[in-house]
């Protein structure tokens, strides 16, 4: 990562915690009350191919023991009231900033992976893994909702990780080498600007 984009995640992220840590504390306090604990949901994602890390959410599906994978349809029912809010207005996302600040992820690259994708697709994410990861990206914006879509046709594990693996990682990645090869701190802020008109609500 260029330490000029190193400066804008910092910049952004103090700047946007001045604003969003007041409604995560909220959110926080409706979980507690609402769906109990854990407020927070860590789940281990790839920053490159051999290093890992632990990325912050708000949780928004009741815990389930030996749950691994991507969410599909058969994950549904397990979302909470909180949690349907929150994923409207990626509301559940606010602890990232934390990540952000960490160094962890950027604000603009592909989605860090789970490690089982990476060692499912090695060659794969060792090219997608040059960039830092992100919280949204060229790839989230273009087949978010198509990967959404597909899996919430999905009724059982093995039917969600073949769909994903087999229509979701490899175009998801094209997308996110695009975006390697064209980004800059102007294509950034297009695409974070593209990330919160997109998900205002028409209604």
């Amino acid at each position: 990562m260029s330490g000029g984009k190193r400066l804008f995640d910092i910049v952004i992220a103090l700047a946007l915690g001045v604003v969003l840590v007041p409604v995560g504390l909220i959110m926080a306090l409706a979980i507690l009350m609402i769906d109990g604990r854990p407020v927070l949901y860590l789940s281990e994602r790839m920053k490159t191919p051999e290093q890992g890390f632990k990325l912050w959410k708000f949780r928004t599906m009741r815990p389930q023991a030996g749950d691994v994978g991507v969410s599909g349809g058969h994950k549904a029912d397990r979302i909470t009231r909180t949690g349907h809010v929150m994923r409207r207005y990626r509301l559940d996302e606010i602890p990232q900033l934390w990540n952000i600040l960490r160094g962890d992820i950027s604000f603009v690259g592909p989605r860090p992976p789970l490690r089982r994708y990476v060692e499912a697709f090695p060659e794969l994410y060792r090219a997608v893994l040059r960039s830092r990861p992100g919280v949204t990206g060229l790839a989230t914006l273009a087949y978010h909702r198509t990967e959404e879509r597909l899996l919430a046709a999905c009724d059982s594990p093995e039917e969600t990780e073949a769909v994903y693996c087999r229509r979701c990682v490899p175009r998801k990645a094209r997308l996110d080498l695009i975006y390697a090869a064209r980004r800059s701190l102007c294509s950034d802020a297009r695409l974070m600007l593209a990330t919160v008109f997109r998900r205002m609500p028409l209604h």
